[in-house]
């Protein structure tokens, strides 16, 4: 018997967006796996990565590929370096990390159920290879977006300031 599902993806291929200061490609998506599962590989330039913030009914893990990120996590915070793995499991932990290093970090991240990817599609604005945007200006109009955006996605976002 033969599996028809079987995916196979090329470095450069999958939709490449600029989110939360650095890019993200949707290297296979919860359309692709059935909503089982979704891979995203991050590019966090120095000063890149999200706020804190949560999603209960997410499972999410990076595993660091190159460069070195701060996360933190209610539990405090630490560097995590090349080959390093971080699990945020289900339930609500407040999580983030940033790039506070002087050079790209690279992250992939996987997300169980899929769904996250789709924040990210909504969130972030296409762009081509090698091209980095500035985080967005935090209009009245941007906030609203983004309120909106974590209520359909089950997310919840925290002050830049709430895990220390």
């Amino acid at each position: 018997m033969t599996n028809s599902n079987i995916s196979i993806i090329g470095k450069s291929e999958g939709k490449l967006l600029a989110v939360a200061g650095g890019n993200y490609r949707i290297v296979i998506s919860g359309a692709q796996t059935g909503g089982n599962y979704a891979v995203i590989e991050m590019l966090v330039p120095p000063g890149g990565g999200p706020p804190p913030h949560s999603h209960p009914d997410i499972q999410e893990m990076f595993h660091v590929l190159e460069g070195e990120v701060e996360f933190k996590t209610e539990l405090g915070k630490q560097i995590v370096g090349q080959d390093g793995f971080v699990n945020i499991p289900f339930g609500d932990a407040v999580h983030c990390f940033k790039n506070i290093s002087e050079k790209n970090a690279r992250l992939l991240c996987t997300v169980i159920p899929a769904g996250l990817e789709d924040l990210f599609a909504e969130v972030g604005v296409p762009v081509s290879p090698g091209e980095i945007l500035p985080v967005p200006e935090m209009t009245e109009a941007r906030k609203e977006f983004l309120k909106e955006l974590n209520q359909k996605y089950g997310q919840k976002t925290y002050p830049i300031d709430f895990l220390g």
